[in-house]
This record gives structure tokens, sequence and C-alpha cells, in this order.
């Protein structure tokens, strides 16, 4: 706290009358910095025609505010992940699980238009799922070093969104049914 209150040319006292300690300064700045990217992604969301150009687009939004400040990104998602007491675990776990919930509202809004209502049990379960296929992927994407071999922040959105669409089954060599 001495440290950001010497960066921001206050006192701690001024941080630990609005916050009252780190973990609710965390906890703020996890709420404002989830709050821009759910805004964020929607915007994305809502230039999309199709549902997959949604998915790129959402995608695409993360990546890029995860790798335009991935120390921020780090830090407001380690708060859920690792708290330093069971209470500041609930109150990460609750911005995280709502920001997550947003999200994937926003990806089975399109897909029940689309697929219909009969389709409960796969929008009920997918968009979760794809949450993780993207964070997961984004994470490990952000923590690969800089080198010739890495995608590019569009060849990784783009890859991401083609998993989610189709799978890696056209990256599986075709298998060979032996004859009966």
């Amino acid at each position: 706290m001495e440290d950001i209150a010497a960066a921001a040319g206050t006192s701690k006292s001024v941080f630990y009358r609005y916050f009252g300690d780190k973990a609710g300064l965390q906890q703020a700045v996890g709420e404002v910095v989830l709050s821009q990217m759910q805004r964020r992604i929607q915007e994305a969301a809502q230039s999309a025609v199709t549902p997959r150009e949604g998915l790129l687009a959402m995608v695409t939004a993360y990546l890029q505010m995860a790798s335009t400040s991935p120390n921020v990104y780090t830090f407001v998602t380690r708060h859920a992940a690792e708290p330093d007491s069971p209470q500041d675990a609930a109150a990460g776990s609750a911005a995280l699980g709502h920001f997550f919930d947003a999200v994937a509202d926003m990806i089975a809004t399109p897909m029940r238009s689309h697929l219909g209502d009969g389709k409960e049990a796969v929008i009920g379960y997918w968009p979760k799922a794809a949450i993780g296929l993207v964070r997961n992927a984004g994470e490990q994407w952000l923590s690969t070093p800089d080198s010739a071999t890495k995608p590019g922040q569009e060849a990784m959105a783009r890859q991401i969104t083609a998993w989610l669409c189709v799978g890696i089954a056209p990256e599986l060599p075709k298998l060979s049914v032996p004859d009966a």
C-alpha cells in the first residue's frame, strides 16, 4: 500500500480509509477492470452479424484487453484464484463469477435465436465451456514469450474461434477404417 500511495502522490491512510486494506483495493480495482472488459466485450458482440462473428469479436476484445495490460489482468484474475483470506475468496469469486455469467449470457443470446428453443442443453453448457477454453488458451498465449512461432493477437483470436466453432477435427489426420 505504501508503494501505491507514493506512486499516487498521497498517503497510505487515504487508501486505507477508502478500501480498508490491500484486499479491498484489489477488489475495487478488479470490479472496475472486469466492468470495462464486460462493456468492451458487449460492444464487440453487438457489432457482429452472425454468432461466429460475435464470438470472434468477443475473443478479439478479450485478448486485446488482456494483452494491453497483462499485469492488471493477472492482478484482477489472481484475486479470485489466490485469495489472502476466505473473505477475499468470496469477494473475488463473486466479481469474477458475475463477469463470466454476463459473458456466458452474451454468448447464449445469439445462439438461442440461431439454434431455436429446443437446444437448451447446448445453450446451457456450451457458453461456460467456451469461456474456459478462451480464458485458458488466452492466458497460455499471454504467458508465451514472443517468438516467430507465437501467433499474433488476431491469428490467436481466429484460432480460438475456430476451435470453438469447429473443434480440432480439421487438424487431425483422417483415420482410416479397415474393411470388414
